[in-house]
């Protein structure tokens, strides 16, 4: 098989040398960064996620700092979210926007102090973009990426894990979204309960990226108590459960309410925010391209490239995402559909990259309540 040559242009995290050791089967490119995909065994990945605990190098989340005295303004104008209210040890999932209303990341926004934030990244090019709207509009920021990585504690049995770790005074204060400095044995970092899974956990913001592997092996022989293993995102999971997955699941036209983050968009709220006007101005439009779910007949084949989604032969969206999924003993997805094809219960056809003829149907349930058989 071809290689991915590791150069400057394409770093690695704080946590490499120790996912080589780990067993790390494959990567992907990620915010210019190597992100573990896999450790050989996606089955008992995926078990350690859903029926135990999973440690994962998303190292890859980097994060935008804005920090200074007109950091909450700059940070209010690239959010689409409102974050009036948004005090320093919480975060807020934001989405941004650019000037046309298109959706640019939707990153978990944490406030650190008074005056600095980090946005914690899907893969886009934020740190340019905030730079250069922090340039047009005269604040008083500095705008930088820190040393900062993520390391992602996931499953049901993350909490006992993060109390073992760090106390059950602290864990037990921690809502969701609530973050705190701390150290770990002198390993300075900040702990947020969140991650990109619906089973639970917390990510453990390094910040001192000389100290990876040290942070890695502790969190391992605490871990063992629990059956503790490597892994990573999962995109069977965060199917299932609902996350959108920034880049895979729309095309770069999409907006936040198409890609179904309404509910973070503060289209009614008394600010403004870079792409309002036009966002406005999109949901106007007669026509809207929503992602949906969608349950899939034919033979299992994941995605690896969007399969054009067909209604009498006329092209009306792409299916976007393929997983088979273990909960449901099913092939689920999400498509990308023009109305009025998003209703529940429409059909599509599409052909997957193999040439094999499937057809999905649109469900507005979670595939947690689907009856599939």
């Amino acid at each position: 098989m071809p290689e991915i040559t590791i150069a400057s242009r394409i770093r690695t995290s704080p946590f490499y040398d120790a996912t080589l050791d780990a067993g790390v089967a494959s990567f992907t490119v990620y915010n210019h960064m190597f992100m573990p995909s896999g450790y050989g065994d996606p089955e008992a990945e995926y078990r350690r996620l859903t029926e135990g605990v999973a440690l994962w190098d998303v190292a890859v989340e980097r994060q935008v700092e804005i920090a200074g005295p007109d950091a909450a303004a700059l940070s209010q104008f690239v959010s689409a979210r409102d974050l009036t209210g948004l005090r320093v040890g919480r975060a807020r999932y934001a989405p941004m926007c650019d000037h046309d209303g298109r959706l640019v990341s939707d990153p978990v926004v944490l406030r650190v102090d008074d005056d600095r934030y980090w946005f914690s990244l899907a893969d886009s090019d934020v740190l340019m973009w905030v730079r250069a709207l922090a340039g047009l509009r005269g604040d008083d920021v500095e705008v930088s990426e820190p040393d900062v990585s993520p390391l992602a504690i996931q499953g049901p049995l993350a909490n006992d894990l993060a109390s073992d770790l760090f106390g059950r005074e602290l864990i037990d204060s921690l809502g969701f979204f609530h973050h705190a400095r701390v150290d770990l044995d002198g390993i300075p970092m900040v702990i947020c309960r969140s991650g990109w899974s619906k089973q639970g956990g917390f990510e453990l913001f390094l910040t001192d990226g000389s100290r990876g592997v040290e942070l890695w092996d502790r969190v391992m022989d605490a871990g063992a108590a629990y059956g503790i293993g490597p892994g990573a995102p999962n995109s069977q999971e965060r199917i299932e459960s609902g996350l959108l997955s920034f880049g895979s699941d729309h095309d770069a036209d999409t907006d936040p309410l198409e890609a179904g983050l309404g509910a973070y968009t503060s289209l009614e709220a008394g600010i403004d925010f870079c792409g309002k006007t036009a966002l406005i101005d999109r949901t106007r439009r007669g026509t809207r391209r929503p992602i949906v779910n969608v349950t899939i007949d034919g033979e299992f084949e994941p995605t690896t490239r969007p399969w054009v989604a067909l209604v009498d032969g006329d092209a009306v969206g792409e299916l976007r995402s393929a997983v088979w999924s273990p909960r449901l003993d099913a092939w689920i997805g999400l498509a990308q559909l023009a109305t009025p094809h998003h209703e529940p219960g429409s059909t599509i056809a599409a052909r997957t990259e193999s040439g094999v003829d499937v057809h999905a149907t649109v469900t507005d349930e979670p595939f947690g309540t689907i009856r599939t058989h």
